[in-house]
């Protein structure tokens, strides 16, 4: 069993490692409620873009799509976690995502850019992760689901790669994802000790 059997997003630094695998296989309930967890902050990541840029046409029609998706989503591992009896609760955030965010630029049309770009390596790392489970999860019920949601994730990498293209200039873009991309693969250089999607 490796890491690599999927594939990888070309925007990836680095696949992930086969010691992630053997961590999430391995405590299933909570991946599943972290989960749900990263379906809701992704649908609120698509809502608080639109309210920091509301003029901005294509962008607010694009991620209301987006955010509509999330939910769906949201609502579907929130099924699956009452079929199989495992309550929502809280859950500590592993650095990824703060970390990540650390590196979005305070001034526009930085911030936009950065913020657009982060989106996406998360829904990148996200297509990877989830079609990782859906190839090694013994499960054939829950792997099929997962592989069911990898297309969107991939989709959703793609708007927000070409919402950065849309405000930004086509060389900036490529050269700033190409530098985030390597930030995203050293936060998960070392392996956090609780089981998450993005750990």
């Amino acid at each position: 069993m490796t890491a690599t059997a999927t594939t990888t997003m070309n925007i990836l630094c680095q696949p992930t490692s086969d010691a992630w695998l053997e961590q999430t296989l391995g405590n299933m309930d909570t991946i599943l409620l972290d989960h749900s967890h990263c379906e809701r902050k992704a649908v609120g990541t698509a809502v608080n873009i639109m309210f920091r840029y509301p003029s901005n046409h294509k962008l607010v029609r694009q991620l209301t799509a987006i955010a509509q998706e999330e939910l769906e989503h949201f609502e579907q591992v929130n099924q699956i976690l009452e079929q199989r009896g495992i309550p929502l609760k809280a859950l500590s955030a592993p650095p990824y995502g703060k970390e990540l965010m650390s590196q979005i630029r305070h001034q526009e049309p930085h911030r936009l850019l950065d913020t657009l770009l982060i989106s996406g390596l998360i829904e990148a790392r996200s297509h990877e992760r989830l079609g990782l489970l859906g190839a090694h999860l013994p499960d054939k019920k829950l792997a099929a689901f997962y592989r069911s949601l990898m297309a969107s994730e991939a989709r959703h990498f793609g708007i927000y790669w070409l919402l950065a293209d849309t405000y930004s200039e086509r060389a900036i873009v490529q050269s700033r994802l190409a530098e985030l991309a390597i930030v995203e693969s050293q936060i998960l250089s070392t392996l956090h000790p609780e089981p998450r999607i993005h750990s």
